[in-house]
């Protein structure tokens, strides 16, 4: 499971709690940030960091968890929820006997990084318990870290159990701990639920440490997002806005030109080559992968998508599509899904494109509807031009050849086959195939009647 060459290690991640201040029928694992679950982001995390072994607490929608996340990782059911020590307990069973140092984390922290959990392991190997913290200017909600005078960890004291002077720490535990095996779960059964909450606190654990006479110490993480836990909606969208600044920093470094990096936003898994540049109000989600030298934006969304170098889009959308180097699309066209784009393509405003191939050199200027369409290069396509690829019970397929022209306010009802170089008169409605580089007409004669027009329009003055 590991992409890491740090040291190995298993990991038991709490997942199992109801959500209730989430107001919602979801999962709060399962809410989205960054175009994946939150349980995702802090799984990523652990595999990149070395877990050999993760070992997941579920509860509330069990099944929906684990079919979400697959066979990849170990499930354990928390049926009552009894506090953070209780769920631990219950990975027992599968982590009985293990030699690696077991790293906890809560399922709803996504700002848990790679980086900060390998320094937490680098800093454990002389601990029997060590405690990733943090320093926050305002630490109302977490668990304050006590020193005893020597300096070393005393306790854990939780919000809800600490005394005023308690209360001003700015030092706290964000719920990220790595246990030597042997001590974590004898120390679980010595557990007592005497407190405000009547629950079995994993926090409880560092004071049965100091008892016997363990090593306790902390790992102090300079960045103090990284345990950020989600308990209702404004703590989603709050982790969800530090997620992306930390998403579009990368890219920056990496060579991307972010103009308002506060009006971009750009999911986790999206790639972005070098030198290209995200214009304001950009938004780039799911598995997408952007060339180099491209200019993205304003006013763009691209989901799903593989853009090649050299593509200038503006005000458009463009889902589960591709679109080869040098094209430009927009503003204001639409690339739906299926629909595969040439190289140095011209899609202009208000084109919509459904399920179709559009080859090298096409240009679709202005105002045009192509769906079930597969179009040759360097055809031209008209203004006002669309295939009606549907009869009202199946969807069917235009074919175009190459070098085509196609006059504007075409009409092309499908399935249709218009052959290389042929003409297409503007304003025709084709109904048959057009052999190659025949002249197709498909409209009513002109007829003018003379002196008709005061009827039907203005009275002379």
């Amino acid at each position: 499971m590991s992409n890491s060459g740090s040291q190995p290690f298993s990991a038991v991640v709490l997942a199992a709690g109801k959500s209730t201040r989430m107001k919602s029928k979801t999962p709060k694992a399962l809410h989205h940030i960054a175009g994946q679950p939150l349980l995702q982001h802090i799984l990523d995390a652990l595999v990149e960091a070395g877990a050999q072994r993760i070992v997941i607490v579920v509860g509330h929608q069990a099944e929906l968890i684990q079919s979400t996340f697959g066979d990849d990782f170990e499930y354990v059911l928390q049926s009552e929820q009894l506090g953070t020590g209780h769920a631990v307990r219950m990975a027992e069973t599968l982590l009985a006997g293990t030699e690696l140092p077991i790293i906890v984390v809560p399922g709803d922290a996504p700002l848990i990084t790679s980086a900060a959990l390998t320094s937490l392991l680098s800093t454990h190997v002389i601990n029997d318990v060590t405690l990733l913290s943090v320093e926050l200017v305002d630490p109302t909600g977490y668990g304050r870290i006590v020193r005893a005078a020597d300096g070393t960890v005393h306790s854990i004291v939780e919000q809800k159990d600490a005394t005023s002077e308690q209360l001003k720490i700015r030092e706290v535990g964000v719920s990220i701990y790595a246990f030597h095996p042997g001590f974590l779960f004898a120390a679980l059964a010595q557990l007592s639920p005497a407190n405000v909450q009547s629950e079995y606190y994993l926090t409880d654990t560092v004071g049965i440490a100091r008892s016997q006479g363990r090593r306790v110490n902390t790992f102090v993480w300079n960045d103090p997002d990284v345990g950020l836990g989600i308990n209702n909606r404004i703590e989603l969208s709050a982790a969800a806005s530090k997620m992306n600044a930390r998403i579009v920093r990368q890219h920056q470094l990496s060579g991307v030109t972010v103009a308002d990096p506060g009006s971009t936003f750009i999911d986790k898994a999206v790639k972005i080559g070098v030198d290209t540049i995200l214009h304001p109000f950009t938004v780039i989600s799911g598995v997408t992968d952007i060339g180099e030298d491209c200019t993205i934006g304003p006013g763009v969304r691209i989901s799903d998508s593989q853009i090649a170098d050299n593509v200038r889009i503006r005000d458009s959308y463009v889902v589960s599509s591709e679109v080869g180097s040098g094209t430009t699309v927009g503003p204001y066209a639409n690339l739906r899904p299926g629909s595969v784009v040439g190289k140095n393509v011209k899609i202009g405003d208000f084109v919509e494109l459904k399920k179709a191939t559009l080859e090298d050199d096409v240009s679709a200027g202005h105002f045009a509807y192509l769906g079930d369409a597969t179009i040759g290069s360097g055809t031209n396509i008209g203004a006002g031009t669309i295939t009606c690829n549907y009869d009202g019970v199946n969807k069917h397929e235009t074919v175009i050849g190459p070098n085509c022209f196609i006059g504007s306010n075409s009409t092309l009802v499908a399935p249709v086959n218009i052959g290389e170089s042929a003409f297409i008169a503007a304003g025709s409605v084709i109904t048959e195939d057009v052999e190659p580089s025949a002249l197709a007409f498909g409209r009513a004669r002109q007829t003018n009647k003379a002196g008709r027009a005061e009827k039907f329009g203005r009275p002379k003055q």
